[in-house]
């Protein structure tokens, strides 16, 4: 296997894990979050909100976005016109792309186990809380999308 294409392979690899290494830990934080939210339920003869599992979920569409990259960074590396260094440089852009997306993640999992904590305790917020999560879940999108756009100038068009 050539170099290049190696290297693409690899920053597709790493992208994808750095993405899902921070869902890890968002998920984590935010499950531990509604788990606690739910105790307090529980302790107070309320039912339990099953709406906190939206919570938990959140930050896993950042190995989504880890996923999405990775393959298109595959097919990249594989292309016989990638630029000289392509690859290289793919291995340079999997692992930023990898750790932003995957600090979004991290953060959202704790915005996310203080949205459950808050929505146990009230029962209202659901709107607003997601909301919130939304904004810094769009961070990962940008970082996804612009790094498609640099990626895909690594493959000049062939006329």
């Amino acid at each position: 296997m050539d170099m290049n294409v190696a290297l693409g392979i690899a920053g597709a690899v790493t992208c994808l894990a750095l993405s899902a290494v921070g869902s890890a830990f968002g998920t984590g934080f935010a499950a531990a979050g509604a788990i606690g939210a739910w105790k307090k339920c529980y302790a107070q003869n309320r039912p339990a909100p099953f709406q906190l599992m939206t919570y938990v979920g959140a930050p896993i569409t950042q190995t989504l976005y880890g996923m999405l990259l990775m393959f298109t960074m595959i097919s990249t590396a594989q292309d016989p016109n990638l630029l000289p260094g392509g690859g290289a440089a793919m291995l340079i852009l999997g692992a930023f792309a990898g750790l932003a997306i995957g600090m979004s993640a991290l953060f959202q999992g704790r915005a996310a186990a203080c949205a459950a904590d808050s929505h146990g305790e009230t029962g209202q917020g659901l709107t607003n809380n997601l909301s919130a999560l939304g904004i810094v879940e769009t961070v990962a999108i940008f970082v996804m999308i612009f790094t498609l756009l640099a990626v895909g100038s690594l493959v000049p068009e062939v006329a």
